[in-house]
């Protein structure tokens, strides 16, 4: 069973940045940039090299001073791996039944991927704690919005289309948070070490969070 704290963790998060890092190194120092931003949610997917180990690293460097997690999980595997690497929540692009299964029994909060109604159904059906649409670009926060309609109950973590600047766009559609890859995380100033550039972006992030709740940058 989900551990409410940590359910409560992620909503208080906002924010998460999926880490498509070109290595483990790479990976370590961006997390590091991203919390100097002050962005604590940190999604480490699958498509960077050993994402266990950087899991497990990030965990020891940062504590609780983040929120810590693994995306792109596509297999039983990889949830069972990312979850004892220290993961405390777990991603999936989609919806599979028997990946869901396997993330929900790690314990970890579990968000997998829809699009469609549909889809949106299968998911709250399989009791994943938020469901990630993806990719909301496609329909951007009026899609968010309509779909609040239908689902007044499912918490929604759109992932795709996300900026600083229209990030009070998607909370006010609903969103209880969102996920933002490389608008937040540059591939070019990953490949290049320029992390100053993805801790000003963090900046940016997290003035636009703290706007959307009222709080002061």
């Amino acid at each position: 069973m989900t551990d409410p704290q940590t359910l409560d963790r992620v909503r208080e998060a906002g924010v998460f940045a999926v880490l498509r890092a070109p290595s483990p190194g790479c990976a370590i120092d961006a997390i590091a940039a991203l919390v100097r931003g002050g962005i604590t949610g940190i999604e480490v997917t699958y498509s960077t090299p050993d994402a266990p180990r950087v899991i497990r690293e990030a965990a020891a460097r940062h504590g609780a001073d983040i929120v810590l997690g693994a995306g792109t999980v596509t297999t039983e595997d990889e949830a069972e791996r990312a979850a004892e690497a220290g993961a405390e929540f777990l991603v999936s692009p989609g919806t599979r039944p028997a990946v869901a299964r396997a993330m929900r029994g790690t314990g970890c909060v579990t968000m997998t991927g829809a699009l469609t109604p549909s889809e949106v159904m299968e998911a709250t059906e399989l009791g994943v704690d938020i469901v990630k649409i993806f990719p909301a670009s496609l329909g951007g926060p009026s899609f968010v919005k309509a779909l609040r309609g239908p689902f007044p109950d499912v918490s929604i973590m759109p992932t795709g289309g996300v900026t600083a600047d229209n990030l009070a766009d998607w909370f006010a559609a609903g969103a209880v948070a969102v996920g933002a890859g490389g608008d937040l995380c540059s591939p070019a100033a990953l490949a290049t070490g320029r992390f100053d550039e993805v801790e000003s972006a963090a900046r940016a992030y997290r003035a636009a969070l703290d706007a959307v709740r009222g709080e002061s940058a």
